[in-house]
């Protein structure tokens, strides 16, 4: 199985690299991206949309023949599930790490601050410590290092998608600050923050897998994180998230994943 892993704002294909051992050992063929605008070399970085991001993801579809698993983390789940609606016949599985799919006419998070068309790395400071759990001061120093300025146009695109044969794709929620029962409980729509769980709330076919930790994964917890997109690729998960085992609802609501109306960070 072809797995095109998308990561969230500020980071490339390199991000991934401590998660796909087991991918690859288990015989998946992983194409990690640099989202379109993360090149180092690129001309023209700030003119980068979100549509550009979503079109080099399609590209990637379209360019094997045979159906792909789609793995975005954060704000790069919205430009896998708009490549989902794109080619909902092509996807065998949408996974979202610490994201919900976003929905038609949202944004990944208009409120960062630009300058000259693009988004740094905020200071640390900018999110709550739910956000930055398992974040060593290594880790932190890691990120900087290797963190890309996100064009604008991207945060604050507005999602587009056509296709409600996206709701029947099958799709897994990797749960890292919230838990699975946590984002359940959004679906109500009574609920504060049922806007950003309600296309995830349309999926016909939706697994659950609990990985308490930060908003950041692929940093802090690599080895699981490649062990539960594993598990998401063969159907695992469990479709009722109370029964999660072993649940860790100290993992508490952070500022980089969640706001209303949006996906919030990326």
């Amino acid at each position: 199985m072809e797995i095109i892993l998308v990561p969230g704002f500020w980071l490339d294909a390199s991000s991934w690299d401590a998660v796909t051992p087991p991918l690859v050992a288990a015989g998946h063929r992983v194409v990690p991206v640099t989202p379109a605008g993360a090149e180092t070399d690129h001309p023209r970085r700030a003119d980068v949309t979100l549509r550009d991001q979503v079109d080099a993801v399609v590209a990637l579809i379209d360019d094997t023949d045979d159906r792909v698993v789609l793995v975005g983390h954060s704000g790069g789940a919205a430009v896998i599930h708009a490549a989902v609606d794109a080619r909902p016949d092509r996807v065998a599985r949408a996974i979202y790490v610490d994201a919900a799919p976003l929905g038609a006419g949202g944004v990944i998070n208009d409120e960062l601050p630009a300058v000259d068309g693009l988004v740094a790395l905020p200071d640390w400071d900018v999110f709550d410590d739910a956000d930055l759990v398992g974040l060593t001061p290594e880790l932190r120093d890691h990120f900087r290092s290797i963190a890309v300025p996100v064009p604008a146009a991207v945060a604050s695109g507005v999602q587009e998608l056509s296709d409600e044969r996206r709701y029947d794709v099958p799709a897994t929620v990797i749960a890292c600050e919230f838990s699975a029962r946590a984002l359940s409980e959004m679906f109500v729509a009574e609920h504060p923050w049922h806007s950003y769980v309600h296309e995830l709330s349309l999926l016909t076919d939706l697994r659950w897998i609990d990985l308490p930790t930060g908003h950041w994964p692929q940093l802090t917890r690599p080895a699981d994180l490649g062990a539960a997109i594993l598990e998401a690729v063969g159907g695992g998960g469990v479709r009722d998230p109370e029964d999660v085992a072993g649940v860790d609802e100290s993992a508490g609501v952070g500022s980089a994943g969640f706001e209303s109306g949006s996906e919030k960070d990326g």
